[in-house]
């Protein structure tokens, strides 16, 4: 109990989750440049992100039938939350919030309702992430917009068919388009994953995140950070070998140093 309220007393108050959940909530703010550790500068997105308190935790054993987390983000008044909704805020103990979102696990995550998940803990400089968020809406576009045709000459008389998607069917006698044909529609507002994000910078005190790639969505848009599913889960820097050649090409060797020698026994 000591350590408990110790550790309350040092996050400001709040119960932190267990490092080892590893997933985040955030807000895309925007974008701007980085230097990087070798002295280049990146384009980096900044995704605020947490702090996200845990709002229930579903169980295998128990009546959902499975490992799940379901996390809390932003803030939301109290008469625009759904009645539903705002008795689950109540009984985790925490203020209404603009996001939910479940997260599915394979096994038991050791977290517990009204702890919340904050990004020093768990993310930091080097780190791979997947990255998910809703794409821009586009509305209806065209085939050199939504697939990025070419379009057909504007010469030769093609009046008003530079931007045409063209040939719509091979065969006369099939007599409908087939199915997958890539036409005019609706375009964005879809669920975008980006696997294998660098973390360039991370501003805890802030809750800041900068991420060297774009993101999907708008800016205020919701974003959510998970470790990637990907082998490696952070960046290794590589150690350059300088290799000497003579004249002629040929790889010198380095020279040992003469070792002391041993004393007799």
């Amino acid at each position: 109990m000591a350590d408990e309220a110790t550790q309350k007393a040092e996050s400001g108050g709040l119960k932190k989750a267990p490092p080892t959940f590893r997933f985040l909530l955030g807000e895309k703010v925007g974008m701007t440049q980085v230097f990087d550790k070798t002295n280049v500068m990146c384009g980096a997105t900044v995704v605020k992100a947490g702090p996200c308190p845990v709002m229930r935790v579903k169980r295998a054993d128990g009546p959902d039938g499975y490992w799940a987390v379901q996390l809390a983000f932003g803030e939301a008044k109290e008469k625009n939350t759904p009645k539903p909704l705002l008795g689950q805020f109540k009984a985790a103990g925490i203020k209404p919030a603009r996001h939910v979102k479940e997260f599915r696990v394979a096994s038991d995550p050791r977290v517990e309702v009204g702890q919340t998940v904050v990004l020093d803990n768990i993310i930091k400089a080097g780190d791979y992430l997947d990255v998910r968020g809703e794409s821009k809406g586009h509305g209806f576009a065209g085939v050199m917009k939504r697939h990025n045709f070419r379009g057909l000459p504007g010469s030769h008389g093609a009046s008003d068919k530079e931007r045409s998607p063209g040939s719509l069917a091979a065969r006369r006698s099939l007599g409908r388009v087939l199915p997958g044909q890539r036409m005019a529609g609706h375009m964005g507002c879809e669920q975008v994953c980006i696997h294998k994000v660098e973390v360039l910078k991370v501003d805890a005190d802030k809750n800041l995140v900068y991420l060297k790639s774009s993101v999907p969505g708008p800016r205020g848009g919701l974003v959510t950070l998970c470790e990637t599913v990907k082998s490696r889960k952070f960046r290794v820097e590589k150690i350059r070998i300088t290799i000497r050649k003579d004249k002629m090409g040929n790889i010198i060797a380095p020279t040992k140093k003469p070792s002391k020698a041993k004393p007799a026994a």
